[in-house]
């Protein structure tokens, strides 16, 4: 479906996955650029040919659950009157030891309602497909059963709005590690550049983007790759764990990338 209107006021909402963390432009607002960026980098290309204003505001920061999101981020968003609202949440609270899936999945309902009220076109997420991970892949009947009451809030918010998902797990694009940042949790950049190719096919927007090729990550010698592995537990996987004990977050301290509506830089790509 091609929308012939230009949207002139999108805003993203969510954690690392939609600040952009695994794509570094230090030229950029806490030095990454992401796929919601350059989502917004065409959304505004588009808009300049209908000669239609622009603006993208990214309130997304990372490691936060969906419930600080929701009550952080929400108000905010709608307070900007957009016409394209994208949200990504739940990943973290689906890596916890513990969480109650459909009392939160049904605070996530309320929210979507009401941006979907709003008027906004909303796209909203599917969880990974964590089958080809040696790390996740035991929760991967979680993730599985997060993702279909996600869907089934998509489909009766569908019913009444412009609503729609983005279906992250179908994608098997991802189980290629070579879309992955070496952190093994965040996509890399031609993971970022792909997922955003993804939005633009979801909302029907014209493009010509190429599909990006993953980064060459060829099999490892056994003992190389248990050093890459040990390497990998000691400076990713640890400092992660370890901040969940004490309660700390990788987006404390941080802002907003883009908190108004703002245009877009030129990219060099």
């Amino acid at each position: 479906m091609t929308h012939t209107a230009a949207f002139q006021r999108y805003v993203a909402i969510g954690d690392s996955f939609t600040e952009g963390v695994g794509d570094p432009d230090l030229t950029r607002p806490n030095g990454v650029r992401g796929w919601a960026d350059r989502v917004a980098e065409h959304l505004q290309a588009h808009a300049d040919e209908a000669g239609q204003p622009f603006g993208y505001a990214n309130l997304a920061i990372r490691g936060r659950k969906l419930r600080p999101i929701l009550a952080e981020q929400v108000d905010p968003a709608l307070a900007l009157e957009p016409d394209l609202v994208t949200v990504y949440a739940g990943a973290n609270d689906i890596l916890r030891p513990n969480v109650d899936l459909d009392a939160l999945v049904g605070d996530y309902r309320t929210a979507l309602t009401r941006i979907a009220a709003s008027g906004a076109r909303l796209l909203v997420w599917t969880a990974f497909d964590p089958g080809g991970s040696a790390t996740y892949r035991m929760l991967r009947g979680r993730f599985a059963l997060y993702n279909e009451l996600v869907r089934e809030v998509v489909d009766d918010l569908a019913a009444e709005h412009d609503a729609h998902v983005v279906d992250y797990w179908r994608m098997r694009e991802y189980r290629d590690w070579g879309y992955w940042d070496e952190d093994r949790m965040h996509m890399g950049t031609p993971g970022h550049d792909l997922m955003a190719t993804r939005v633009l096919d979801t909302l029907g927007v014209p493009h010509e983007r190429p599909v990006p090729s993953p980064v060459e990550r060829p099999a490892l010698p056994r003992r190389e790759q248990l050093r890459h592995d040990a390497d990998w537990l000691r400076h990713q996987a640890a400092p992660w764990v370890h901040r969940r004990l004490t309660g700390r977050s990788s987006g404390d301290g941080l802002d907003a990338r883009w908190p108004t509506l703002t245009r877009m830089p030129q990219a060099e790509d």
